[in-house]
């Protein structure tokens, strides 16, 4: 008949056995060299001619119009991007791990955002999105982990628009402007072009009539 004390015995046994170092564990000193040496890659984004305007975390959302749904685009870091040489300014979002791009289009002055359904940590917009590499009308919301994210994201977005509509407005006052100009110059090259035509009327109208006394 066993004994009561062999488990116990040999469970000791395993534990000091578990206790010593094995010879894989122990350090040798030796040197092991990498099989493979990767060489470092450069990656580029696309955004290192931008400067950042807005950069916060959240999760973003379309509108599936067959499913008549919401569906999750991914969650990441959504930022807003002014181009160095442009001044055109975009907003993309990339998903966490992937890096994958879940939105990208520009800001318009036509952009409008909304607080969504009555969520403070929501809000919706509408874009023509090219994050799938052709320009798609896309309706998205967004949710922040904050009440204060999502006022910063619209209160960025609407200081943005206000600006371009104000720029849109001097351009078109400059067209404008030129265009009146250029109207007032060529009514007073005509108007000096007409004197020298009378004229030339005229002097034909004269040596009519002189030939005519001749005759």
């Amino acid at each position: 008949m066993a004994s009561t004390t062999e488990p116990t015995a040999l469970r000791k046994e395993e534990e000091d056995h578990d206790a010593e170092p094995s010879a894989e564990d122990e350090d040798t000193g030796a040197q092991v060299a990498p099989i493979v040496r990767l060489q470092e890659v450069a990656v580029t984004t696309g955004e290192e001619n931008e400067d950042v305007l807005l950069d916060l975390k959240a999760k973003l959302y379309r509108f599936d119009k067959e499913g008549n749904q919401w569906k999750e685009r991914g969650v990441g870091t959504v930022k807003l991007l002014k181009h160095k040489e442009t001044g055109k300014i975009r907003l993309v979002m990339r998903q966490n791990k992937t890096l994958k791009i879940c939105a990208n289009h520009l800001v318009l002055p036509t952009m409008s955002v909304q607080e969504h359904q009555g969520n403070e940590k929501s809000c919706v917009w509408h874009a023509s999105d090219f994050a799938d590499g052709e320009l798609k009308e896309e309706f998205f919301c967004i949710r922040f982990p904050s009440v204060e994210n999502c006022k910063a994201f619209k209160d960025k977005i609407e200081e943005i628009t206000e600006s371009l509509e104000k720029e849109d407005s001097k351009e078109g006052d400059a067209a404008a402007s030129l265009i009146e100009k250029l109207s007032v110059e060529g009514k007073d090259k005509e108007e000096e072009e007409k004197p020298k035509e009378e004229k030339k009327d005229e002097n034909e109208k004269s040596a009519e009539e002189k030939s005519t006394d001749e005759k």
